[in-house]
């Protein structure tokens, strides 16, 4: 009996649902024409006039900014949230539980408008600091997942090993635990930089003047048709950084030592 084909099939027409309109905003990045509705030649000229945009180079600087700062908090958090869920059983971890994974279901815009509300009643200007606080929310989350799926596997035998070898309790940490972990603690930390680079909804509801991420700028620049070219370049480079820290993320995933 032959196996079926179908499964295959199926798989291809997804792929092609998620990836062919990527392939063309790709191959529109370099289309001569401004509309791309027809091939008019290859030209370098949008990306061209990407470099000449101080704004996009501004609100990209912020992006990396923002994002930066919050994977290190990311991470930090999370390292501490998954090492106390995996190392503690209680009542109270089960609510701590919940609260980690509930960013991870609640839709952003009701995210986005708590966290304005917060810092509006807390009296916080709203500026690069808040948007930094907002994303780090709802990237220790993913951190504490995959900081998680770590120790699941991680043999503690080996800190106890540490200790009876006369390493006191903060050496076996950073000496043995956190170099063990730092392949999983990263790329949590490359995921959460993926995720506040690409974010928009909590950023919009959150941001000040002046603090513009790319997103946001992106949303702007879509009103005006003449700008659609400058988009798509701009968008296929971001696909490249994007492609580049999931890839990163993966194989320090995959890495066991």
């Amino acid at each position: 009996m032959k196996p079926s084909r179908l499964p295959w099939i199926t798989t291809l027409l997804v792929l092609a649902f998620f990836y062919l309109p990527i392939g063309a905003l790709i191959l529109n990045s370099f289309n001569a024409s401004r509309f791309g509705t027809t091939w008019q030649g290859f030209t370098w000229k949008w990306y061209a006039r990407l470099a000449e945009r101080e704004d996009l180079w501004l609100a990209l600087m912020n992006s990396l900014q923002v994002a930066a700062f919050a994977s290190i908090g990311a991470m930090i958090l999370g390292t501490c949230a998954a090492f106390a869920l995996h190392r503690h059983r209680s009542r109270l971890q089960t609510a701590h539980e919940l609260l980690v994974t509930m960013p991870l279901v609640i839709p952003e815009i009701l995210m986005g408008m708590s966290l304005l509300l917060l810092f509006v009643s807390l009296g916080v200007k709203l500026s690069l600091f808040t948007v930094t606080i907002a994303h780090i929310t709802f990237c220790v989350s993913y951190v504490t997942l995959v900081v998680q799926a770590r120790l699941q596997d991680f043999d503690f035998q080996i800190v106890d090993a540490a200790r009876d070898l006369g390493a006191t309790r903060s050496q076996a940490f950073f000496k043995v635990v956190l170099p063990l972990l730092a392949p999983g603690i990263l790329a949590g930390g490359l995921l959460a930089f993926t995720l506040s680079v690409d974010d928009f909804v909590v950023t919009f509801f959150v941001k000040g003047p002046g603090a513009d991420t790319l997103p946001v700028v992106i949303y702007s620049m879509i009103k005006k048709s003449r700008e659609f070219p400058v988009i798509n370049a701009l968008s296929t480079l971001l696909l490249a950084i994007t492609f580049l820290a999931v890839w990163g993320s993966q194989r320090l995933t995959a890495e066991k030592h």
